[in-house]
């Protein structure tokens, strides 16, 4: 169990900062996550990793000459924002571009995916690589689809040390996928982690069983089975990474056997003495392999055996020195460098004078009415979330719906004392969301709450129809950004009947705050019926099973909000105007 915290919500940011404290001669911390210290003497391709907190020594613990330029530091194993990216990834990009490399994860993918948009425009060249190297997570026709876990650390290695050998942008990139391409990771966890300040671990399991299959974000393993002996272990983790040997691979491995967290070093050793032996015996020559905690997941107890197929490519940036915090290979010779001062945040736009009506101003303090009502019950209801999402997930979600409302509320209140009206004051709490906290949820809501916004505007009091256009735009942005549909066990589970009941009611004439009342009980409704549902979209999907029974956590939480944000949201709407007036 994590017992050393001050507040649990600032535990990432305040281990990041200890870290960057004491490891000062290697790195420095910036908005967002943190680079090398010495910024290159010549252009360099930056090398950005990148991910929650919770996984030391992934991902800051590898920034440093052969690795990783610089990292992105979400909250625990919570994906970090577009701006924490964007950030980061301006502190490093040295005029040879940028590559973000992160585990396959919804909420990385569309946070990274972002800041790349952001960077591109601005003329910044960009590229994107993703881990796919958990086997357990789905089958090999759907690869794509699969986690990225431990695996990481070898994908960031070849791709760090070809940067170091001034290899350009598009050689990385090709290097870091062909990588990834060649890796293949299976896990077991035998106990779960805890989050700081949390009384019970994510998941448990019975007495004398063990989880195949582990995630790396607290999840549990995807099948219970009996804990076997090392011996059996070893052969059941080693047989089932060579049944997905790739076609045409080569006989050198680099192979990485990772403890989790809380597995101790001795453990790995006698888990070594039977996985090194049957690798030989297959008639493979391990090139450099490593046993120890590289990729973790908080104070986890489980272990996880990763294989790259080498070629000559490859065993040259695998076997490469790298100086890091946590992690030195070799001998380096850090290449020339200035030292970089600290850089200031970028907080986005810079500030205005706001214009907007004082009927916008007044319905601008019902919004932050309404997302403060959304502050207290979400802060009411993070212990129940998280142990919704802990079923099948990584038990987030309760902590990142707070942290994502309580930064929407500062922002709120903080564009209403400044002037703003109802759209600028929606739109500052829907990027102030995203940017605390992260992950899925975060950036989804951080965008549904701006395109809210930017169709109230600042020019009045919304009528009804206006009212129904928001919330139909909250739902299409989420649809665009998540890609999810009904059934699929997510928050649009909940969002689109909202959505669709809200708007059809409207229309009928009926008064806002009665057709919102009719829409809330329709979402809650909606989301309750999740329990019935087999995720497809996100973590939970490789726990489908296991989610059975319980609702989405995603759209209750929507249900529970948008039903305490209905009074203050239609309070000023009440006879404003007829169904599609402006």
């Amino acid at each position: 169990m994590t017992k050393i915290f001050n507040d649990p919500s600032e535990f990432a940011e305040e281990a990041l900062a200890g870290f960057c404290d004491v490891h000062s001669d290697l790195v420095r911390q910036v908005p967002g996550g943190a680079v090398r210290r010495y910024r290159p003497a010549q252009p360099k391709v930056a090398v950005l990793a990148g991910g929650g907190s919770g996984h030391y020594p992934a991902f800051a613990g590898v920034i440093g000459t052969g690795f990783a330029d610089g990292a992105v530091v979400g909250n625990i194993f919570t994906s970090p924002s577009a701006q924490q990216a964007y950030s980061v990834a301006k502190a490093a990009e040295s005029g040879a571009g940028v590559v973000f490399t992160y585990g396959n994860y919804a909420g990385d993918v569309m946070n990274f995916g972002m800041a790349s948009e952001r960077l591109a425009a601005e003329g910044i060249a960009v590229e994107n690589v993703l881990v796919t190297d958990d086997i357990a997570s789905a089958p090999p026709s759907e690869s794509g689809k699969r986690r990225g876990i431990a695996g990481d650390f070898t994908v960031f290695k070849v791709m760090g040390a070809a940067a170091e050998n001034g290899a350009d942008l598009a050689e990385v990139v090709r290097l870091g996928r062909k990588a990834n391409d060649l890796t293949r990771t299976i896990g077991s966890a035998f106990a779960g982690c805890t989050f700081p300040g949390a009384d019970a671990p994510l998941f448990t399991l019975p007495e004398g069983q063990m989880g195949l299959g582990l995630g790396i974000h607290g999840e549990p393993g995807l099948h219970d089975t009996d804990l076997p002996s090392a011996k059996e272990l070893g052969r059941e983790l080693v047989a089932r990474v060579l049944s997905e040997t790739p076609p045409d691979a080569g006989s050198r491995l680099a192979v990485i056997l990772n403890g989790l967290g809380s597995t101790k070093h001795e453990e790995l050793f006698v888990l070594w003495g039977t996985i090194a032996p049957l690798l030989r015996d297959a008639g493979y020559t391990l090139v450099m392999p490593e046993v120890g905690e590289l990729v973790t997941s908080l104070d986890m107890a489980g272990v996880s055996l990763t294989i790259t197929w080498l070629d000559e490519e490859l065993e040259p940036l695998w076997v490469a020195p790298a100086e890091t915090p946590a992690y030195r290979r070799g001998a380096v010779i850090t290449p020339a460098g200035t030292s970089a001062g600290e850089e200031a945040a970028d907080a986005g736009a810079s500030a205005e004078a706001f214009v907007a009506t004082d009927a916008s101003r007044g319905y601008a303090a019902a919004c932050v009415e309404a997302i403060g009502a959304a502050r207290t019950l979400l802060h009411g209801a993070e212990e129940r979330l998280g142990r919704m999402d802990a079923i099948a997930g990584d038990g987030d979600h309760g902590r990142g719906m707070v942290r994502g409302v309580d930064a929407a509320a500062a922002a709120a209140s903080a564009a209403l004392t400044a002037g703003a009206g109802a759209g600028d004051v929606l739109a500052a709490a829907g990027d102030a969301w995203a940017d605390k906290a992260g992950g899925t949820s975060g950036v989804l809501w951080g965008a549904g709450l701006r395109a809210f916004g930017e169709t109230v505007g600042n020019a009045a009091a919304p009528g009804a129809g206006v009212l129904a256009a928001g919330v139909t735009a909250f739902a299409d942005r989420i649809v665009q950004l998540g890609k999810a549909e009904i059934g699929d066990k997510t928050m649009v589970d909940a969002l689109l009947p909202f959505a669709s009941t809200f708007s059809r009611v409207v229309a009928d004439g009926a008064e806002p705050g009665l057709a919102w009342q009719d829409a809330a009980r329709e979402a809650a409704a909606a989301a309750e019926a999740t329990a019935d549902l087999l995720p497809l979209k996100g973590r939970a999907r490789p726990l489908a099973e296991k989610s059975l029974g319980t609702a989405d956590p995603g759209a209750t939480s929507l249900a529970m909000v948008f039903a305490v944000m209905g009074p203050h949201f239609t309070t000023t709407t009440a006879g404003a105007a007829p169904a599609g007036a402006k």
